[in-house]
């Protein structure tokens, strides 16, 4: 009994120190009904520093809804619309508050007698909430922009029907490519999980998926099933 009501008070704790933005309440989250929710956004830099080039960034999510514990990537895509062959050598995301580190991340850029090539990354904390990438220069000419692409866990305990935006961005390199632009935000709204997403989520609690999410061991929603059923009849005789 005694072990019950220390769950429960912890329970309680955890909630109460849970980031506002998870409750759908607090900046950069609205109820879908209030506020618009754009899943991409995009903007330009032309000044003395690019040589009066016109350098394109641009930040989207992976999907315009997501249920709590699902994946989400967010793409970042820096690129030139004219002449000028700037060189990234470093691109940094800024993703919702209360999310965690990046469980993935690559780099798609051009190289030579390859064209556009993509690879896996290691991300690194910036230091101020964000995560980058980098590179000794990853080529951008105005048909081969760079590509960064973040994956996260959308946690656990995000509310329902909250709009999820994102923070923005920046870049380093050459020829004035070089920016922050924090207004360069993404959003999604959280959905409920569908049925096979809270099969797994059972599936997980219980120890039975996999850390990468798969079905099962095997990959199959039958053996998720069975299992469970099997462990519900052994608890219960």
């Amino acid at each position: 009994m005694q072990r019950t009501t220390a769950r429960r008070l912890a329970a309680v704790a955890a909630a109460t120190t849970l980031p506002a933005t998870l409750l759908g309440v607090g900046t950069g989250v609205a109820n879908a009904a209030d506020s618009a929710c754009a899943q991409s956004s995009h903007d330009t830099k032309n000044d003395w520093s690019t040589v009066w080039i016109t350098h394109t960034y641009d930040k989207s999510v992976s999907v315009a809804q997501a249920a709590a514990g699902t994946n989400v990537t967010y793409k970042i895509v820096v690129g030139t619309t004219s002449i000028g062959n700037p060189y990234v050598n470093s691109i940094g995301d800024y993703p919702p508050v209360g999310f965690d580190k990046p469980i993935a991340a690559k780099v798609t850029s051009y190289h030579f007698a390859q064209g556009q090539v993509a690879a896996d990354v290691t991300p690194e904390p910036t230091g101020d909430g964000g995560w980058r990438v980098s590179s000794t220069g990853w080529f951008v000419n105005s048909g081969n922009p760079v590509t960064a692409e973040f994956t996260y866990r959308v946690p656990d305990r995000a509310q329902t029907g909250a709009s999820i935006t994102s923070g923005g961005m920046y870049a380093g390199g050459t020829v004035g490519v070089g920016t922050t632009k924090a207004n360069l935000t993404a959003c999604f709204t959280v959905r409920d999980k569908n049925p096979g997403e809270a099969t797994l989520g059972s599936a997980d609690a219980n120890g039975l998926g996999s850390a990468e999410g798969q079905m099962s061991s095997t990959g199959s929603i039958s053996d998720v099933l069975g299992d469970t059923i099997t462990r519900v009849l052994k608890n219960g005789s």
